[in-house]
């Protein structure tokens, strides 16, 4: 699927729910969220359908995200029928690592390609503080099942504020050194106010090059991050909704004020 602008649109990023088991700052709120209502949100059998016509047209690449995908019950028979679709090249994850341990095995034999896991500081203490409630210790043997199950590469996300040459972000990069893990640095971002940038060591962010769909568990189909357009999968159909997003894919991102990374995916 090519867009008005000649970019090749074959990578979907679906995310299964909005809930998570960590609370961010930079993400999710203190306060909390007002969470989707269980008939709301997508069911496998429509993500799964709605994949199949994403492939027909063009799909190539899909990566399951969330908020947090592995809260989502049943989450690896939802990779195991999304693999089983004719024509995706690259199946993955973006994961914060915590269950990683518990479903790692199971992701692969499921059809699992690989993982992205979210690591913003090695420091247990920081860690905690950045995450609320999270220990870090989850996240390093998540990330060992990962590498022994085979989701290769394992992908580091680690958010920075202005520069890899932070203090914590240069520990990241050690320690994936150490590790031979991938690191993608991603500078913190502002959905409301339009504040994105390149992704150090990826794509992403790169309005020229973006072949990218993303559809909220509530089957909204979203063009681009930054921009509150968006297209009702259960309402216009699976095929209509993925005319118009590519047809109205803008050139570049601007502001989204409808969205947020929790329900999105990033």
């Amino acid at each position: 699927m090519y867009d008005r602008f000649n970019r090749n649109i074959n990578y979907l990023r679906i995310s299964v729910t909005d809930r998570c088991n960590l609370r961010c700052t930079y993400c999710m709120p203190e306060e909390g969220i007002q969470l989707l209502r269980h008939e709301d949100i997508l069911s496998f059998d429509e993500i799964t359908n709605f994949t199949k016509v994403a492939v027909e047209n063009g799909v190539t690449k899909v990566r399951i995200t969330g908020g947090e995908p592995l809260v989502r019950k049943g989450i690896t028979t939802l990779v195991r029928m999304i693999s089983e679709i004719k024509g995706i090249r690259d199946l993955s994850m973006t994961t914060n690592g915590v269950l990683l341990k518990q479903f790692a095995d199971e992701l692969r034999a499921a059809g699992l390609q690989r993982v992205n896991i979210s690591l913003d500081t090695i420091d247990p203490e920081k860690f905690k503080t950045i995450t609320l409630t999270g220990n870090i210790i989850d996240v390093f043997e998540g990330i060992n099942a990962a590498k022994n199950a085979g989701l290769i590469p394992v992908k580091i996300n680690c958010v920075i504020k202005e520069s890899k040459e932070e203090e914590e972000a240069k520990a990241v990069t050690r320690f994936c050194k150490d590790n031979n893990l991938e690191i993608r640095y991603i500078r913190q971002m502002d959905l409301v106010n339009g504040h994105f940038s390149m992704v150090d060591g990826g794509t992403g962010g790169d309005c020229s090059l973006c072949n990218r769909l993303r559809l909220t568990a509530n089957g909204k189909l979203k063009p681009c991050l930054f921009n509150n357009i968006e297209f009702d999968i259960r309402e216009l159909g699976f095929e209509k909704a993925i005319k118009l997003a590519v047809e109205l894919k803008p050139e570049c991102g601007s502001k989204n004020e409808t969205g947020a990374f929790y329900n999105i995916g990033g």
